[in-house]
């Protein structure tokens, strides 16, 4: 490990990087690390709650559940997982190796939540938030500085409706790439008209995008 993990039990650290497809191929293991993966899943919720809680005091509960939301998704546990050398220490199939197992945003996500699993039953819930204060929570003056906690869709709703606008609406107006590197282009509509448009590698995504245009448009006077 590029850093040492803080779990004295070897048997409970071997057991965090255990991918569900290595049983297949070995006798040595019987259990992946998905049973630590649903412990450190509640655990990691629990954990950040609580840090969040204490270190914004002023904030409302919406916007310390936007903050949790972007500390605990996916591609934000698997840039920790990838930063602490999680994936050269997972073991996988061969098959799952080479069709980038090692590097999948979500196979990492779920060995992080695995690790803190695993952290909490060798020792307690200060050790997890020790491991997370070093880890983790540093991410958080970034995500607050780039507005990645935001949910530009729900906020962008909220000021056309206060307006007394209808719900916003998003259309699909673009599909390019192959079926594995696909990019939509959404349009955000808001009754009849088109107010901006947004690409990602999902549709989801894109909406986002086109949302957050949306609100950068309205912030710099547009009228609807």
């Amino acid at each position: 490990m590029t850093t040492t993990l803080p779990i004295q039990d070897q048997r409970l650290l071997r057991q965090a990087f255990i991918h569900r497809s290595y049983l297949n191929e070995s006798s040595e293991f019987f259990q992946s690390n998905e049973r630590l993966e649903y412990l450190g899943d509640a655990v990691l919720e629990l954990v950040v709650s609580q840090h969040l809680y204490q270190r914004f005091p002023q904030q409302p509960e919406g916007e310390l559940t936007a903050l949790r939301a972007a500390l605990v998704k996916t591609t934000t546990l698997a840039q920790v997982a990838t930063q602490l050398d999680f994936g050269n220490h997972l073991l996988m199939s061969k098959g799952e190796a080479q069709t980038g197992g090692r590097t999948n945003q979500s196979l990492l996500a779920n060995t992080f939540e695995a690790v803190i699993g695993a952290i909490y039953l060798d020792s307690d819930l200060p050790s997890v938030a020790s491991f997370l204060d070093t880890h983790l929570f540093p991410l958080i003056p970034k995500i607050i500085q780039n507005n990645l906690h935001r949910d530009y869709k729900s906020t962008f709703q909220e000021r056309v409706q206060s307006a007394g606008h209808s719900t916003p609406t998003y259309q699909l107006s673009q599909e390019t790439g192959p079926d594995h590197d696909k990019v939509f282009q959404m349009v955000l509509m808001v009754g009849n008209k088109k107010i901006a448009t947004g690409s990602g590698k999902s549709k989801q995504l894109a909406e986002q995008n086109a949302a957050q245009a949306g609100l950068d448009k309205l912030d710099a006077g547009y009228k609807i």
